[in-house]
């Protein structure tokens, strides 16, 4: 038995905050130059009272939509996220009630940015291929812009919030692997150039907190998102080339065996230096950033439905996916796309209505 993708579905928040809007809020920034330096033209924003488990909840109905498999069918609930709707109770439990799900489900929330969904795909396999699940529900859902104060471009240039969910499911007659080998990595000194330095325990909320600038002259307090570009640009270009090494070596294969690559969609200029770095093919190497911008642990879902719907992730082809940053942490794996994966989207990405409690 070997635990397969079965289908993928993501949903954005409307409302769009464009690079023009920023660059009327930012002297001397153009939205060219915004693009030009991420990749990104727009990301979506949540509404004030729009969660990550709204956003969570869209994204599994809509594949439950497009899939024709229904809540009944789930036998586990992972989900990612680092903006949870509480500290407690665990926000998969109120999904899990949310979607119908039965209560001999497991469900559990995992806290993890930028790699979480290549580290949901282990975990899910794990539990396919010891036979504790058939068919794990993993979902991915931030909304970073929460933790973002409004003056800080460094942060609100790159991020949007998203949702994925992902059917991972039993395979009885799979000839091969469809996930796997994975390579794994965690680095706990670099936690504070990504960090939102109050909210929990160690330091609790400030009711009143100032706002500082930097020496870029970006305002935030500390209870916002707070990251030092330069160093997880160097973190990146110093770890993620030796991990993939590590799996390719894992699965006793070569670079040129893999037909796509799809790394966690940071930003395009980060992915353009990781990719020459590695002596990647331009047409091998997906980019889907640029009407959604840094969606955190939904990245690469999003990326490779897109490369679905495009036509090129086809039936057969190997995958590597590659998530790295706040942790520092990162994890890779190789996926075997199967024909049967998915749908083409057939409904909005686009909340077009209120999520429904």
């Amino acid at each position: 038995m070997q635990a397969v993708i079965g289908g993928i579905a993501y949903v954005l928040p409307d409302h769009v905050v464009t690079n023009e809007e920023l660059a009327a809020a930012y002297p001397g920034w153009s939205a060219v130059k915004i693009s030009d330096k991420t990749g990104i033209d727009g990301r979506h924003i949540a509404a004030p009272d729009e969660c990550s488990s709204d956003l969570a909840v869209a994204a599994a109905r809509k594949l439950f939509h497009q899939s024709g498999i229904g809540p009944e069918h789930v036998d586990y609930v992972l989900f990612c996220t680092q903006s949870p709707d509480y500290f407690l109770p665990t926000t998969a439990c109120v999904i899990q009630h949310r979607l119908g799900i039965p209560t001999t489900t497991g469900a559990i929330d995992y806290n993890q940015g930028c790699s979480g969904f290549v580290i949901g795909l282990g975990l899910a396999k794990g539990l396919i291929e010891t036979g504790q699940a058939r068919r794990v529900l993993l979902l991915t859902a931030e909304t970073y812009s929460k933790f973002i104060h409004p003056a800080d471009r460094s942060v609100r240039t790159l991020f949007g919030d998203a949702a994925a969910a992902t059917f991972v499911e039993a395979d009885d007659q799979a000839a091969m692997p469809g996930l796997g080998p994975f390579a794994y990595g965690t680095d706990g000194s670099g936690a504070e150039n990504l960090i939102v330095p109050r909210g929990g325990m160690r330091n609790r909320l400030l009711s009143t907190a100032e706002a500082i600038a930097d020496e870029q002259g970006n305002m935030r307090t500390e209870n916002n998102l707070r990251m030092d570009g330069a160093e997880i640009f160097n973190f990146t270009l110093r770890t993620i080339p030796v991990v993939v090494r590590c799996l390719i070596e894992k699965a006793g294969i070569t670079l040129e065996d893999i037909d796509l690559f799809v790394f966690h969609q940071a930003n395009r200029y980060m992915l353009e230096h990781l990719r020459k770095k590695l002596k990647i093919a331009d047409s091998k190497f997906y980019l889907h950033l640029q009407n959604c911008g840094n969606t955190v642990s939904s990245t690469i879902p999003i990326a490779l439905t897109h490369a679905r719907d495009e036509g090129i992730l086809r039936a057969g082809q190997l995958v590597m996916t590659v998530g790295f940053g706040v942790g520092y942490s990162w994890a890779a794996s190789l996926l075997r796309w199967k024909e049967s994966t998915g749908t083409p989207v057939s409904s909005p990405d686009t909340l077009d209505s209120p999520p429904i409690p």
